[in-house]
């Protein structure tokens, strides 16, 4: 198979002089995932690369497009610190698909390939990693992942189940339920016409609390294998800080590599500042400074001459 194909879609991005380019990475079932990608300078090389992921999937070119136009200042910033970085779009979370699926493994037949599930969210991601990873601008050993809510676990995901190709990753809001294989409460319930889960309200603030309803060894379980250095951030008064505090506990006790970070502040995915209606940004002294540790902790790890972990 040859080298990865890098012709896109180039447009530029209002108020930047840093186009953006949207590319098609194929997935491991033969599908395709976009990304839309900026660099700091159009003739630079070696750039590190951070993926910058929020909630569930689904969406497309058009989700891509206005994710750019609405959530462009975190990429004006780690462009500005000397990061390539891309929004990704990613098949739809399937319900409990990690739990109940297992890891996923590939063979052969009829000379094609075979898997034992499909793939999730998480690994689509993973795709889109490696087709980054060969692009002539990218330094494809320093590559990093910057995910909210659904999105930080599925960060998790990855660490625990795939060595690589991350060299660091920020988990800010971790919605780690599935990964911490929590029992929720009364208050979440079942969807009557469709039988799914819906836990958006569910009310988990108290680490001990949650630590009592999650299965707490298959949890240990899944964080053993995990090498990647990761920063977990909390949201002081969310309704699951109790779960983004532990997921950083059980690495912390287990002597992996992560920090935690907590703001007070009322935007779910504050790193994340959004455009008004006119387009311009309004980003407070919070975000700011909780970016500024962002782009700290992605420089303690993904800066040139920085080393993977053992």
């Amino acid at each position: 198979m040859g080298a990865p194909d890098f012709s896109a879609i180039h447009e530029d991005v209002p108020g930047s002089d840093r186009p953006v380019s949207y590319h098609l990475a194929e997935t491991w079932d033969g599908l395709y995932v976009p990304y839309a990608l900026r660099v700091p300078s159009p003739d630079g090389t070696g750039f590190p690369f951070v993926f910058l992921a929020y909630g569930n999937g689904g969406g497309g070119l058009e989700w891509l497009r206005r994710r750019v136009a609405t959530h462009g200042y975190i990429m004006e910033r780690l462009l500005d610190a000397g990061y390539a970085c891309a929004w990704g779009r990613y098949r739809t979370e399937v319900e409990l698909g990690f739990h109940r699926g297992g890891r996923l493994v590939a063979d052969r037949r009829q000379g094609m390939d075979l898997l034992s599930r499909s793939p999730l969210e998480f690994e689509d991601e993973l795709a889109i990693l490696g087709h980054v990873a060969g692009h002539p601008q990218i330094d494809g050993d320093r590559l990093g992942h910057v995910g909210v809510s659904h999105a930080g676990e599925m960060l998790f995901k990855i660490a625990s189940q795939y060595d690589g190709p991350l060299r660091a990753g920020v988990a800010c809001e971790p919605a780690n339920h599935e990964f911490l294989d929590l029992t929720p409460d009364d208050s979440a319930f079942t969807n009557p016409d469709t039988q799914l889960r819906n836990i958006e309200e569910m009310q988990m603030r108290d680490p001990s609390y949650v630590r009592s309803r999650i299965n707490e060894p298959l949890a240990l379980e899944r964080i053993a294998p995990i090498t990647l250095p990761m920063l977990v951030m909390g949201r002081d008064d969310d309704h699951l800080q109790g779960v983004f505090r532990l997921s950083y506990d059980l690495l912390a006790g287990t002597g992996k590599e992560a920090s935690w970070v907590s703001w007070d502040h009322p935007l779910h995915g504050y790193i994340f500042p959004v455009a008004g209606t006119d387009g311009r940004y309004e980003v407070d002294a919070v975000q700011d400074r909780a970016i500024d540790g962002v782009i700290a902790f992605l420089d303690q790890h993904l800066a040139a001459g920085s080393s993977r972990p053992d």
